[in-house]
């Protein structure tokens, strides 16, 4: 089941801006230290590279995911979730619309 709200957490206000806009997300830090990343992403192709292992919850809309290293291509809609190992990357595409994404940092 997919959150709706986070409860007792920093939320930080400056955006993480990425591909000129197409790409948004805010940081939210929690009473552990342990942090999230809210975010849309507008239709377009995208390379994101990873230091910490990643789990994309999405949250609305559809993307397609290819992770570095691997050849196939796996469509995510409104549910669907997905892991980036460390030190890694990922091709994400969003064909209309927008996609919305939690980032947990693993």
């Amino acid at each position: 089941m997919l959150p709706t709200e986070f409860k007792g957490v920093t939320a930080v206000t400056k955006a993480n801006i990425y591909f000129d806009g197409r790409v948004v997300s805010h940081s939210l830090v929690f009473a552990d230290q342990s942090k999230k990343t809210l975010g849309l992403i507008y239709p377009g192709q995208f390379h994101f590279g990873t230091d910490k292992a990643e789990r994309m919850e999405i949250m609305a809309g559809q993307c397609a995911v290819k992770l570095d290293g691997q050849t196939a291509v796996k469509t995510y809609g409104a549910g669907d979730t997905f892991e980036v190992p460390a030190k890694s990357g990922f091709d994400i595409s969003v064909k209309s619309g927008l996609c919305e994404y939690i980032c947990s940092f693993l």
